[in-house]
């Protein structure tokens, strides 16, 4: 009885053996899958934001000349915008808060989707 027993046991560890192997390779499969996922994610999102970046600079630029044409004065101008990017801190600062949770759920929900 002892080789009947023997052999019937060989087949399940083999069976077991190959199917943590398939799981091992399922799950390095899925782990490469989701980090190159990240990783374009975060490359697509670094292009878009040095696109705003610098539309957002020469935008700034071009407001401070208009008001500087507007006001007959450079300095004038561009202070004017100093002010105004002064003022738009400052609410940011003050409604922290409310703008801080909504990002945290995005970036959570962008994790785990």
């Amino acid at each position: 009885m002892e080789p009947e027993k023997e052999e019937v046991t060989r087949p399940i560890i083999d069976q077991l053996k190959d199917y943590a192997e398939t799981r091992f390779k399922l799950l390095k499969y899925e782990v490469i899958e989701r980090s190159t996922s990240i990783i374009a994610d975060v490359i697509i999102d670094i292009v878009i934001i040095i696109g705003l970046v610098l539309t957002f600079l020469f935008a700034s630029f071009t407001l401070a000349l208009f008001l500087a044409d507007v006001l007959h004065s450079y300095w004038q101008g561009f202070g004017c915008v100093a002010l105004i990017y002064l003022l738009i801190a400052v609410l940011l600062r003050v409604a922290k808060h409310s703008f801080q949770r909504p990002i945290i759920n995005a970036m959570i929900k962008r994790l785990f989707k």
